[in-house]
């Protein structure tokens, strides 16, 4: 058993993919615990009145393009409960230190003198991924992966690395940046055959995959009106999908995804 989490302080917790039974044991102790969480759109909250069930629930949600409460509000809500002498629990998908702004909400805390804690998560960058049926390295196509946000434009020469880089990228965040980052790669030297999967909604009942060429990518997920929140997977391995809706049948694909699937 861990020590519960002392009054007046804030704990980031890594919620996971979405799917409430991936949540950490400590994850659900401090839930147990705390008087306030302050919760995000993709954080696991089916059940949450449940797993929390003396606090008030805070609601910070960010949808593409429409952040209601900025991070410098968000992080000044944390500092405030907390310095009020509440035990805060900072509520996250995914995990809060992989491209969740997890470190600057510690930086705010520690600057005011909250004590903090992170409780890590399990990432959406490799668990969707495997929810598809994706390992994001695999012996034989993938010895690396690189995982991306979506949100900022690359520029020709990162991408060029990435092509040199090989392995796998993985990009979070990166629906309505697709059909950029698709041609910077293409411009870069990338193989317009290069497999790609959209994976929408990991974890969930409505989980889809969308997989097609990189050259094509961005037109099936247009055709097929995939949406945030969705995890790109682009690389060798995208074609070892479970269920994969192969938007332009492409032949080497699915050579691929024969070849490196395990036999028996």
């Amino acid at each position: 058993m861990t020590a519960s989490q002392p009054r007046g302080s804030v704990c980031l917790v890594g919620g996971g993919p979405g799917d409430p039974d991936l949540m950490t044991v400590r994850a659900r102790q401090r839930l147990a615990d705390a008087d306030v969480v302050v919760v995000d759109r993709l954080a696991p909250t089916d059940g949450l009145a449940g797993l929390a069930p003396r606090a008030e629930l805070v609601d910070v949600g960010k949808t593409p393009g429409h952040h209601a409460v900025p991070q410098e509000q968000i992080n000044q809500i944390l500092v405030a409960h907390a310095l009020a002498g509440r035990r805060v629990v900072r509520l996250k998908g995914g995990d809060p230190y992989v491209l969740g702004r997890g470190g600057e909400e510690v930086e705010a805390c520690r600057a005011a003198g909250v004590t903090v804690e992170v409780v890590p998560g399990v990432t959406s960058a490799f668990s969707v991924p495997a929810a598809a049926g994706i390992p994001v390295t695999h012996r034989g196509l993938a010895r690396s992966v690189t995982v991306l946000t979506g949100h900022d434009p690359l520029d020709p020469d990162r991408l060029e690395a990435l092509v040199r880089l090989g392995g796998t990228l993985v990009v979070l965040m990166g629906v309505t940046r697709l059909a950029g980052l698709a041609d910077g790669l293409l411009a870069a030297g990338m193989d317009p055959a290069t497999p790609v999967a959209a994976v929408e909604r990991g974890w969930s009942p409505t989980q889809r995959t969308t997989s097609a060429h990189l050259a094509s990518i961005a037109r099936a997920c247009a055709d097929r009106g995939v949406t945030s929140p969705a995890v790109l997977v682009v690389g060798a391995v995208a074609a070892l999908a479970d269920d994969p809706t192969l938007c332009d049948a492409p032949a080497v694909l699915l050579e691929v995804a024969t070849l490196a699937r395990p036999s028996g």
